[in-house]
This record gives structure tokens, sequence and C-alpha cells, in this order.
């Protein structure tokens, strides 16, 4: 995890790490508040490092390891109020914004700062794969709340669909990472397992590059992380009437919530998905809550549950799912 430690001055790394040891892999966010201790939540519970409260000397390090002392390079991402650093962590900002005609220019006096710690989990979908194919991969839609795993499920996803699993054969993968979250790139290069037969349109609009993918690399399956606005989906359209697959994620708690929304109507109207995977917060990101096929069903007997197998949590605690990744 040098990648996010760097990003500390000496005295906070030395905490941070002093404070981890070796539970990286259980680890979820750091969150940096001035003038605060640290915190630091982990798949079951929440710690604090109270021998050191950040800054403002602090956070304008952070923020020149965060822009390589160019705040002009980090135009974009402060207008967002998000960065995502090598290996597809994201650094979420907050603090005193700054607007332009009612617009958010920039955020001025950054004081807070969410770090989500990015995790491969190999096999994370090896046991959901086999509900998104049926004759061919079908267009699939995850919805979850924050922190649900969607990005986890959707980076296995692709590896399996690419290197195939079981009997079937692998496919051409395409995906539009536009946060650099999905394959953590550097410099173009996936940092993530994303499958042998994948590429990537790395740092790219999501509806611009799904028309480049198409484009250029001719894909089978194309992949998209947290589709929301009226060109992503009029992207999906024209991707899916041109005979591409789409699986994507969106932010959301329930079916219902989401078909209130304008720019989804087309999706919605058209039954576009004929998978929906709904997830819920668990003990760990993952649980998987519903398995929806176009009409409505739910494929799953029991919620959080796949064929009663066998839980793939590194929790202590045993359940009767497979769904927590």
């Amino acid at each position: 995890m040098e990648e996010i430690l760097r990003l500390f001055p000496e005295m906070m790394r030395q905490a941070v790490n002093s404070k981890m040891r070796n539970r990286w892999k259980s680890l979820q966010e750091i969150r940096i508040r001035l003038n605060r201790p640290i915190e630091l939540i982990f798949d079951e519970h929440t710690e604090w490092i109270e021998t050191v409260r950040p800054g403002r000397k602090d956070s304008i390090f952070v923020l020149n390891q965060l822009s390589e002392f160019s705040l002009y390079r980090m135009e974009d991402e402060l207008r967002e109020g998000y960065v995502t650093i090598e290996g597809g962590h994201r650094i979420g900002l907050a603090g005193k914004v700054n607007t332009l005609n009612g617009s958010v220019k920039a955020i001025q006096y950054i004081a807070f700062f969410n770090i989500r710690i990015a995790k491969q989990k190999i096999g994370a979908a090896k046991q959901l794969i086999p509900y998104l194919y049926k004759n061919n991969y079908m267009n699939t839609l995850f919805v979850g709340p924050p922190q649900t795993g969607k990005t986890t499920l959707i980076r296995d996803v692709s590896r399996l669909i690419s290197n195939g699993w079981d009997n079937i054969l692998p496919h051409k993968v395409g995906i539009i990472d536009e946060r650099s979250e999905i394959a953590g790139s550097k410099k173009g290069i996936p940092q993530h397992d994303i499958g042998l037969r994948t590429d990537i349109m790395d740092a790219c609009p999501k509806a611009e590059g799904m028309m480049m993918m198409i484009r250029s690399m001719s894909p089978e399956i194309l992949i998209v992380d947290e589709i929301g606005s009226t060109n992503d989906v009029q992207a999906l359209m024209e991707a899916i009437n041109a005979g591409v697959t789409v699986i994507c994620s969106i932010h959301g708690k329930s079916l219902d919530e989401l078909k209130k929304r304008p720019s989804l109507q087309p999706l919605f109207q058209s039954n576009v998905f004929q998978r929906t995977i709904l997830l819920a917060r668990g003990m760990t990101p993952g649980y998987i809550h519903r398995v929806y096929d176009q009409n409505g069903k739910n494929l799953l007997q029991k919620s959080g549950s796949i064929n009663a197998e066998m839980d793939w949590s590194t929790s202590s605690h045993r359940y009767n799912n497979i769904g927590r990744v």
C-alpha cells in the first residue's frame, strides 16, 4: 500500500503504518479530518489514531502529493470532489466550495479526505456469473448504495468473461474506466487482473468512451461503472442497438427508486436489463440481496444466498450465503 502511505507526511505515515501492521486486506477507508483523530474503517469495525491530529500543513502536503505539486492539473478533480490514484484508490475531498454562476468551480479549502481502498478479490463473482449467462451473456445492472461492492464484482465479472469459466468460452470485453477504479490503470496499463481478452479505455468519459470502444476494439461485452446521466443512458442504448451486451453499475437502494429517475426512463421503458443484481449493506461489501430477471422475478431463494453455497467472507462469523466478498 505504498501508493497510499506516500500521500502522508512522515508522522502520519508512521502512525498509520504502525496501526495497520498486516491488516490492509480488511481496510475499507482512511478518513482524515483536520484537527481530529484519523479514522480507520475496517470490514467489521472502526479504529482511531489519537496520537496524530492532522493540521492545515498536513492537508497541503497530501494535496501536493495528489497533484504532484500542480493543483492546476487537478482542476477537474477538484470540481468533481475526488481524485483517483495508482491502484484505483479513490480519495474523496470536501471543504469550502467556490462557485461560479451557481455551479461548483472548485473546492478551495480542503479539510476532509476520504481514502477509499480499492481491492481486487479474485473469485468474488464466481458463483454469481452463471446468473448472468443463458446461451449468451445478458444485459446486467448492478445496483447498490456506496461501498456495497459493485466495482469489486464487475471487475471480477470482467475477468471471468474475458478468460472463460467452466465450459463457457472467453469473450472480448471492453471496459470504460472513467475513474480508473475498475482496472486501476497506471499510464494506461491495468494494475488489476481484469482478464486476458479485456481492453480498457481509461480516464475517459463514459458516453464518449463507449462509442470509441465499439468503433475501435469491437467488444462483445461492454462494462461501465456508475452510470446515471442522460448521456450515459443514450450511449448504452446505442451500444445495445449495435449488438453489444452491456454490464454496468449504478448507485441506488432499490429498483423502485431508480425507476423514478428521469434520465433512466429509456432503460426501463425498453426493458433493457435481463438481469438486475441488487446489493445491500452487509458486514462486508458484496452482499447480494436480490437477483432479478427481466420480468422482475427474484431468482434467489434467500436474500444473500446463491444455492446455499459457502460463505466467502473473511469474517469468523458464518452465514449461509456466498454473496459477501
